[in-house]
């Protein structure tokens, strides 16, 4: 079983800054991919951006240049910096990894951000 947490998030002025955490744990040795998703009120869930353990990083084009992912395989965690944050970007952001083919979700976090 794997389970993966979320950590960061709250409330922030517009251009302001935020860095959210994510590790998955459990019977796992490294996950395919990790990435993060985000959903606000009312919306579909979309993707924030994408990082697997090989290959390219992958962004939304609404997050490019402002926001950054990375991860630290030795803890099977990754970060989403958010940079510049505007109000559009207010929503709940959601970890995921896939593991052997399984996609498996964090809990979320809030994210606000205040003009």
């Amino acid at each position: 079983q794997v389970q993966v947490a979320e950590s960061g998030g709250g409330s922030v002025q517009a251009g302001g800054s935020m860095r959210l955490s994510c590790t998955a744990s459990g019977s796992i040795f490294n996950p395919d991919v990790m990435a993060w998703y985000r959903q606000a009120p009312g919306k579909q869930r979309e993707l924030v951006a994408t990082i697997p353990s090989l290959g390219s990083i992958v962004y939304a084009d609404s997050v490019k240049g402002r926001f950054t992912i990375a991860r630290d395989n030795a803890k099977n965690t990754v970060y989403l910096q958010m940079n510049s944050l505007k109000p559009e970007d207010k929503a709940v952001y959601l970890c995921t990894a896939v593991v052997c083919f399984k996609q498996y979700w964090g809990q979320g976090r809030q994210v606000t951000v205040s003009s």
